[in-house]
């Protein structure tokens, strides 16, 4: 029992881990001759407590896995927070680039229920007459199912991505523009970052947060020029969103042209250090792009967190009237051959959507991977430390040129015995991973 329990505590309350069957095995290498000597390590799955090597999901999902979630997070906020204030590879000067915080949204495909509010922020009743309270489940969903725009809706969500490039490239155009720089001489100037998050709307739709930066020529490590202004951000991010368009597919005759929505919202992003305490700082975008890194449809609009291989899965799915309809418009859509490039039966639950959740430039901060190496290379510090005094010294001298290693593993399935997820459970208190309980 004490060795279930240490090797479900490496799983950090992952509830759907990855089981394997196989071994490993390290030896010692001689880098000048290539000789293979002793065994330095072995692992072989049988000979663990569980009878397989156990792997954490790493599911960014919190209704799969509400730990791995949380994990992929807080990776999402530190990768977000070292672009905005420095630290990870960026240097603390980067806080004083221009910088805002956008958010672009969907066009209108029908009348739906909301809350729409005044110019003082108050709450007005809905077109359908009501006051809808804010976790009224009818908000999102349309006034006349039959009348509101289902193939757009899901067609732009295929395109959403398509749209976001196309509006990266000209707001650069728009930024050198107001510069007095052709599109040549721009690179050498200054460099366009930003990290952005998707996130759906109530209504099935997607829309875009992102911090997007001015930085000179290399990046965050590199001053930008003297017109590089917020002011001057904001007006060319206006600009490219009204101009970026991407042309959709003809269906039956009927032209698709998509563009971002009227509703569009930019606001300079402060720092206390160098603008004064002001209400959207570092630390609330971070925060706020971080959450939506962790969820998908199934948050906002109550659909499927899973892909469907039959259409008929949506007979017994617990799913709203309104995600059924976008899921079945996304399937029907994906029999046409002159829309097989979308791939919208693959990602009929998404609503069509198929691009990645969480995206930013090469330039903007660390990476996730980067973060996660740290990670596991802290893990095997300390575990490391743990080992007797000789056992530490060997492998401390071990690099990748004097190791060889042999390992095969293979598939044999997902998740916890009710042992197992008994156990894990008991542990989640010590382990600070207590959650909503997820079901596979």
């Amino acid at each position: 029992m004490p060795a279930l329990v240490r090797q479900l505590r490496g799983l950090g309350g992952c509830t759907s881990p990855v089981r394997l069957d196989g071994h490993r095995t390290e030896y010692e290498l001689n880098p000048r001759t290539g000789e293979i000597g002793r065994v330095l390590h072995r692992l072989n799955s049988v000979e663990l407590p569980a009878g397989r090597l156990l792997v954490r999901c790493n599911n960014r999902r919190a209704t799969r896995c509400a730990a791995c979630a949380e994990v992929y997070r807080r990776d999402t906020f530190q990768l977000v927070t070292a672009g905005l204030r420095g630290g990870k590879g960026n240097p603390d000067t980067v806080a004083q680039h221009p910088r805002v915080f956008a958010t672009f949204t969907a066009p209108g495909f029908g009348a739906v229920h909301n809350r729409p509010t005044d110019r003082r922020g108050n709450v007005r009743p809905c077109r359908c007459g009501a006051l809808h309270d804010q976790d009224d489940e009818l908000l999102g969903v349309p006034l006349d199912p039959a009348t509101y725009d289902y193939e757009a809706a899901v067609l732009w969500n295929a395109h959403a991505g398509m749209l976001w490039r196309r509006f990266s490239i000209y707001l650069r155009r728009e930024i050198a523009k107001r510069a007095g720089l052709s599109q040549r001489d721009f690179p050498q100037a200054a460099r366009v970052s930003f990290a952005k998050v998707a996130e759906y709307q109530k209504r099935g739709a997607v829309h875009f947060h992102a911090v997007i930066r001015i930085d000179g020529p290399d990046g965050s490590h590199s001053s930008p020029p003297p017109w590089a202004t917020t002011e001057l951000l904001t007006d060319a991010i206006r600009a490219a969103a009204r101009s970026a368009a991407v042309n959709g597919p003809v269906v039956e005759g009927r032209p698709h042209v998509f563009m971002f929505g009227r509703q569009l919202d930019v606001r300079p992003i402060r720092s206390s250090e160098f603008d004064g305490p002001a209400e959207l700082t570092e630390r609330t975008v971070a925060a706020y792009i971080a959450k939506y890194a962790t969820k998908g449809a199934e948050a906002a609009t109550g659909t499927l967190d899973r892909p469907i291989k039959f259409l008929a899965e949506l007979a017994y799915a617990r799913i709203t009237d309104h995600a059924r309809r976008m899921i079945r418009t996304a399937w029907l859509l994906g029999a046409r051959k002159e829309l097989a490039a979308l791939r919208l039966r693959a990602w009929a639950h998404m609503l069509g959507f198929r691009g990645h959740f969480s995206t930013k430039t090469r330039r903007y901060s660390t990476t996730l991977g980067a973060l996660r190496n740290a990670r596991a290379e802290w893990r095997r510090a300390q575990a490391l430390a743990a080992l007797p005094e000789g056992l530490r010294s060997i492998d401390v001298d071990q690099d990748e040129e004097t190791t060889y290693v042999v390992a095969h593993w293979a598939f044999a399935g997902i998740g916890l015995t009710r042992g197992e997820e008994w156990l894990s459970a008991s542990l989640a208190p010590a382990l600070g991973t207590e959650g909503e309980p997820t079901h596979g």
